[in-house]
This record gives structure tokens, sequence and C-alpha cells, in this order.
């Protein structure tokens, strides 16, 4: 924790839990009190003994984000070994910088109410080897001489902008007034508790006035808050914001949520296995001249991967590969396109040179699914990094269109580096006939079923976004198109199978589709382990891929589609006016997997379209297995 005068940890997180639950800008909640990750300006990430990520494709996707040109490496969570046995060394003063925040806090025994920038508060953290000991108490305390416990006033403000600030207490309680008894009243926060909501009230201890936390709540009464500060108190800094604040608890679900990009570690089509790992390691190679290339790779550790080749032929292929441009061109609209090189090695017809980040053989598509899998390919190694590009509050960035929620920026200026994290793990991706999708989209391109979910997605972006464009609205931009319903579909049904036999939890499981259409066509499903903080590969899920196994898992799959514990009701469903949820025949009995697991929140999903539960024509296998 940073301060003025104290420098030392009050707590851990996993290094996931940094990427995707509460990095840059978000509230840790502690044993004592919750604090606030400061931004990348004091991150020590620099000082700790992890090297950078190479991931150069992933590095390329987010210098294209607008803010972003200046990203030049992918970094781990800042760690350094030797915190067990010396928790005073210099190990303890690597790691992410937090504040305290909310910077108001409640006696627990009295109720008083106080900034920490005043007097009524202390801190202890005297036990290195206990830092979740770490707490703020009440030293002067008129109810107890026990030094009670001091915690986190709970309601703090923000907006859509992604700004946060501490409740303004003293202001609400005296309507936007001075206290007439004293220039820094004393207050009170009494929790009356009860069943209607927040029944808080605040009380001024000097001249007596109080107000109810419950006229700050709602649309109703956002006329009793300030504008908006532009605050952002992981940068320390504020800005003009427009936006009107509304009031949160602390630990609400929606006061942080990530903003990452994630790239699947794979060799160019065609690429040898000495052009991916010059690749991989570009940035330590990108300016070396030929005369320090012998020292380079006896002194670089990161360069070991170069053993096995003479300099002549390294030297050839950092040549190679200054000739071709390894930074992608900068979208026009929307994410920058990290699937198309994955799409492109996984159903290319030979296979790449086999090495540590991706390995895959192809055994075959078993005959009995002959007709409904066109390939089948076991990735026997893979990695996957993931990149913190931003964050936003009250609203989730949207999975296709970066411009529709205002993100926060994770630094004061343009940042040199942004937060990463990888998982190693193995992976099974098939490929379904074109033939066959494109027969499909032509039964059901004019049915009431899939206009009911196109409908449903216009009014899904029209009730979300409407607002906030100021130009034209396009309500039926970044469909995902028809055929990304069916795989979708597919895909959920093979990861609940597969959870079941291959050793690995829905929630370790992971999946990305490769969706195209008449003028793209793609047409294929990578279910992968995408577990962090995991080396290696356990094997289970690869041996699925054995045409034995595979032919009855997909078997029992769709089979499982055609019924579900809340029929009839779940296969009846399909969005109607004015309901704006994105899914049909589906629910959490039969398609719904973890949030982690899925790509799309659980949306672009429905049974019909797989499987004949009401009309055969709608389903992509009228004729099961």
């Amino acid at each position: 924790m940073t301060g003025p005068s104290h420098r030392r940890r009050v707590g851990s997180v996993r290094p996931s839990h940094l990427m995707f639950t509460s990095g840059v800008g978000s509230l840790v909640d502690l044993p004592n009190f919750s604090v606030l990750v400061r931004g990348l300006d004091d991150w020590s990430a620099k000082e700790s003994e992890l090297e950078p990520i190479n991931e150069p494709r992933l590095v390329a996707a987010v210098r294209a984000l607008p803010g972003m040109k200046t990203v030049g490496e992918l970094r781990p969570a800042p760690w350094r070994d030797g915190i067990d046995t010396d928790p005073k060394g210099a190990a303890s003063r690597v790691g992410v910088p937090v504040a305290p925040f909310p910077a108001w806090l409640r006696c627990t025994a009295c109720d008083e109410l106080a900034s920490l920038t005043g007097a009524v508060f202390s801190f202890e953290n005297d036990k290195p080897r206990r830092p979740h000991d770490a707490r703020f108490f009440h030293a002067e305390c008129p109810k107890s001489k026990r030094r009670p416990l001091a915690v986190a006033a709970r309601f703090v403000l923000t907006c859509v902008r992604g700004h946060l600030d501490d409740f303004p207490y003293r202001l609400f309680v005296h309507q936007g007034a001075d206290c007439p008894k004293a220039k820094f009243p004393r207050l009170r926060m009494e929790d009356h508790g009860g069943n209607l909501g927040a029944n808080v009230q605040i009380r001024c201890i000097n001249c007596g006035v109080s107000r109810n936390i419950r006229q700050a709540l709602g649309k109703r009464n956002q006329q009793n808050l300030p504008h908006c500060r532009g605050r952002h108190p992981h940068l320390s800094t504020f800005e003009v914001c427009p936006e009107d604040p509304m009031v949160l608890v602390v630990g609400a679900s929606n006061q942080w949520f990530a903003q990452t990009l994630a790239a699947l570690a794979v060799p160019k089509t065609g690429a040898s296995e000495l052009a991916t790992k010059i690749e991989k390691h570009w940035t330590a190679l990108e300016d070396l001249p030929q005369q320090m290339l012998a020292w380079a790779r006896t002194n670089v550790p990161a360069l070991a991967d170069l053993d096995k080749w003479s300099g002549d032929d390294v030297w050839a292929a950092i040549e190679n590969h200054r000739k071709i441009s390894v930074v992608e061109e900068p979208q026009v609209a929307g994410y920058p396109d990290l699937l198309t090189a994955e799409w492109e090695i996984l159903s290319a017809p030979g296979l790449p040179d086999p090495h540590d980040d991706f390995t895959m053989t192809r055994p075959g598509v078993p005959s009995d699914l002959d007709g409904l899998l066109a390939d089948v390919v076991q990735v026997e190694r893979l990695r996957e990094v993931r990149a913190l590009v931003g964050f936003t509050r009250l609203d989730a960035p949207d999975p296709d269109d970066p411009e529709l929620v205002t993100p926060a920026p994770l630094a004061k200026s343009a940042p040199d580096w942004v937060p990463a994290s990888e998982v190693r793990g193995e992976g099974l991706f098939l490929r379904l006939p074109e033939q066959l999708l494109a027969d499909w989209e032509q039964r059901v391109g004019p049915s009431a079923a899939l206009r009911a979910h196109e409908q449903a997605y216009a009014r899904f972006r029209h009730n979300r976004y409407s607002g906030r464009i100021k130009s034209s609205f396009d309500e039926m931009a970044h469909w995902p198109g028809t055929r990304y319903l069916a795989l979708h579909t597919l895909s959920h049904l093979l990861i609940r199978t597969i959870a079941l036999e291959c050793g690995y939890s829905s929630a370790s499981l992971s999946e990305r589709i490769y969706a195209g259409n008449a003028d793209d066509p793609r047409a294929g499903i990578l279910i992968y382990t995408a577990v962090p903080d995991a080396e290696g590969t356990l094997g289970g899920l690869v041996s699925l891929g054995e045409p034995r196994e595979l032919t009855r898992l997909l078997r029992r799959a769709l089979t499982d589609a055609m019924r579900c514990s809340s029929d009839p009701l779940c296969s009846e469903r399909l969005p109607a006016h004015p309901a704006d949820f994105l899914h049909g025949a589906a629910c959490h009995v039969c398609l719904f997997v973890s949030e982690t697991t899925c790509e799309r929140g659980n949306r672009f999903l429905d049974r019909r379209f797989l499987v004949p539960i009401d009309d055969p024509p709608l389903a992509l296998y009228p004729e099961l297995p």
C-alpha cells in the first residue's frame, strides 16, 4: 500500500484477479478495509524478476486501439521471490500499489464517520507476516477502550465515464451548505437496517441535522447530488465531466469491468519453427546488430530457444522477418481482428512445426461423423495471452464495438506497457462443412425464429446504446451472423458434455467461435483450457478428439440437447417485443455456462437451430448421428 509514510504489504491476490476481477482503478475488499488499485505510473512492474510476455500479434492489436500507440510490452503482475523468507526484504516492496478507498471510515462501535485526512482514525500494520491483519481503528472511541475497528463507509459516486469519487457526506447532510456550528463538523453514520433498501442516517453531531441516504439513491434523487468532479483516484487526477454521478455501494459488481484483448500464440501460416521463435522474441532482436547476435544468444536468457540453430540460420531468419511487417493495420471500426490468424493456422491443410507454445495433430474425422464435421484438430499445446487495455464503470464494454462505452485510462499519459497474463493448456478444434452450413442458412434465413432473434438484437442495441450515439445509430451493427447461433450453441453443448469427462470443470474451459459468412466462409469451434497460473497440459481434453471418443461425445451432446428439464418453457422460448434478451431455447439447465467460459455472456444461443426440438427444418442436424 502506498501513502505519505507507508509502504508495506496489506494483502495478496492472484494475477488473474488483477486482470478480470479487480485491476487498475478497481476496489479490492481486504479483510478489514478496501483499497483502490493505483494506475500504471505507480506500478513496480519493471522492478520484478518476471520477464515481459512475448506475443507480437497481441502487442500489435493493443497498439491499434485509441491512445495505445506507444505500447511496446506486455508485462505480468509484478512479483519477486523471497517474501516468505524475508517479509521485510526487497520482495516486500515489489507489488501492485494501492491506496485506501473510500477515504471515509466509520467506527464499528460508536458509528463516527470521518475522513482519513483527519485525526480521528489511525492505521496499524506491524506484522509483516500477517498483512491481512492491517486495519484502521478508532483510538479515542467513547464507547470502547479496545480500539474498535474502523471500516470503509460504503457509499461512493461514479459515472459512465469511469470517474470515481467519495460520497460528499458533509455537503449532503447540510444540503450543500456549510455547518453553522463548525468548519469541520463531526458526523455519525447510523445504519437502521430494514428490508426496503438502504436505511442509513447521516447525522451531524455539531448542529444535529440528519438526512437519510435514500435521498441520494435512484434517478429521482440525482438532483440531490453534486456534479461529477471528473475524478480518477487511481491516477490522482481531475477532469471536466458532463455526466451526472450515481451512488454505488462499495463492492457493487458494476463498479469495475475489465476491457481486455486475448490472443492465442499461433505461428503464421506456413512459418517454420525458427521463424515462429524469431517472431516471439522480436522485441529483443529487432534492433540487434549482427555483431552482437552471438553475445545476445549467450547472455540473454529469453533467446535460449534459439540454441539448436546456427548463427547464420538465426540471422537469416531475422533478416527475413524484417521484410515482413509484424504490425497489423488498425481496424476502421471495432476491435482489432485477432481471430483470422488463428483460423488460418487451425484450418490449414498442413501442420505447423511443433513447439512449446503451439502443437497440433489431426486425427481425422470419424467415419460415423462424416458429413457432420469437416475436420478435427487436437491442439496438444497452446498458449493464450490476455492484456488489460482499459476498464469501464456501470456498463460493461461491448464485445464488438469499443466506442459505445467510454473506457477509463490506465495511466496519466499514453502507457508504454500494459498488464498481461498468459495461460497454457490444450484444446480441441472442430470445423464444420461449409456446404452443410450454407444449406442450413438458406433454410432458416426467412424463418420467423431467426427474425425474432434479429429483432431482439435490434431492441437490445437500441435500449442500451441509442442515447449515447450522437450520429445515426445502426441497430444491427456487429450482428454476429446466422451461423454464429448454431456454432455457439454447439460449443456450449460440447463444453457441458466435455466437463463431465475430461477432468476440467466447465469454468476452466473457454471457447473461440470462428463464424464467417458467404464472403468469408468460416465455421469452426475451439474449446480449450484457460486456467490461470497453470503450466503444461493434462491431456484429458485432447484425448476426447480421438475418433471413438469424439463420436460418443458428439452423439451425447446432441441427444442431451433434445430435452431440457425446463421444457416446454425452454423449448418454446423466443424473444418477443418488448423483451430484449438474446437467446431462444436455452437456459441454465441445458446450455448456459459460466461467464468466464462463454465469449458472449450466454447470448446468441438456441437449441432449435441445432437439433429438431420443434421445427426440424430449422435444425442444423435434423437427424441425430
